[in-house]
């Protein structure tokens, strides 16, 4: 199959037409993250000659520096430079898994006109590091064409039961706070007809900048007037956990800045918090990590795969619970942090997932 790939690109332009190049803005990402515009160099293969040309242009059009040369030390960005980057990392976090699920839809779209392949594998789930490397792996490797729309839980799981998709990704916290969750979702559960397939587990926590200079430890302190707070969208697992965390800690959600202000992505919150446009937000491990953050754990909780009991005589999830059971993507996962395997590629009735909690045999189709 033919596998599309779409990356964002942005640029700033001036009044009289002159525009920042962009090969300018990867230059400076990679001085970021080596160090030295020579590695900058080596990484993007432009000539140290060519690199000081895109950065003296940037200069003349800023009117403002945007590296500082130590001798012997290498390159650091000046505070200019350092917005560009962060700029660059905000726009990939909050747009990749949207032009992954285009992405996807393309390649679905391709294959119809210049293959027999035969009918894609509909993906609609919250968007997770894990899932992304499982319908990586998928694609990539197994060739099974797949049809993915990156969603909220609640979404996610409203969409199978109408119709709209073959697997649904949400996710449970585990402990307290398990039963208050599952009744968002289980008006769109049937125990008839809906079976659980476990992936992985995670951890959650604030998200904060290194070294934590703001002293936030847990929920409480996100109401504090000198915090600014970056929340997920409405109907995202991660967003209704925080309500049952601020619930539990009686906090009014008006009391905290920036609660109305929703991304769409943990990698998004985690950009958010580095280019220091918030103090904390909530979100999963890897992308502090990757971001060089804080992460304060909060909640551990279990990621799912949910379809309908005739699906999985389809060929297609045969073959992801087959790279869902396999050792390399154990492993692929197992270097992500905060991730960790139990019972990943076992089947359940929701019954065996969630034992002592009880569905109605009929769910709701009201709106939602």
């Amino acid at each position: 199959m033919h596998k599309v790939s779409i990356h964002p690109q942005w640029t700033i332009k001036q009044a009289d037409g002159q525009m920042l190049s962009p090969k300018l803005l990867a230059l400076l990402v990679q001085v970021h993250e080596h160090g030295s515009l020579s590695a900058a160099c080596r990484q993007t293969g432009a000539s140290y000659r060519h690199a000081w040309e895109l950065v003296r242009s940037g200069e003349a059009m800023f009117g403002a520096p945007l590296l500082n040369m130590v001798r012997g030390k290498g390159s650091k960005l000046t505070a200019l430079g350092e917005t560009l980057v962060w700029a660059d990392r905000r726009i990939a976090a909050r747009l990749n898994p949207a032009l992954a699920s285009l992405s996807s839809e393309l390649e679905v779209e391709i294959g119809r006109v210049v293959t027999s392949n035969p009918a894609p594998l509909r993906v609609h789930a919250s968007h997770g590091f894990a899932v992304e490397k499982l319908l990586d792996a998928l694609v990539l490797q197994q060739h099974v064409p797949v049809e993915c729309k990156y969603v909220g839980s609640l979404e996610a799981v409203a969409s199978l039961h109408d119709g709209g998709c073959d697997l649904a990704g949400f996710h449970v916290p585990i402990g307290d706070f398990e039963g208050r969750i599952l009744e968002d979702y289980a008006r769109w559960f049937d125990p008839r007809t809906c079976r659980v397939i476990c992936t992985v587990v995670r951890r959650q926590g604030l998200i904060v900048a290194a070294g934590n200079p703001r002293k936030i430890y847990d929920v409480r302190d996100l109401s504090r007037p000198d915090v600014r707070f970056i929340n997920r969208q409405r109907g995202s697992g991660t967003r209704l956990l925080l309500e049952c965390l601020l619930a539990q800690a009686g906090i009014d959600s008006g009391a905290i800045h920036g609660f109305e202000h929703g991304e769409y992505t943990h990698a998004a919150v985690a950009a958010y918090v580095a280019s220091g446009m918030a103090d904390v937000g909530l979100g999963v491990e890897t992308p502090a990590r990757q971001f060089k953050l804080d992460f304060i754990p909060i909640a551990s909780e279990r990621y799912f795969l949910l379809c309908h009991a005739d699906a999985l005589d389809q060929p297609q999830l045969k073959t992801l619970l087959d790279i869902l059971r396999s050792q390399d993507f154990r492993d692929s996962v197992n270097r992500l942090p905060g991730y960790s395997f139990a019972d990943s590629g076992a089947i359940q009735t929701l019954s065996q997932a969630f034992p002592g909690r009880k569905f109605s045999q009929k769910p709701k189709t009201n709106n939602r």
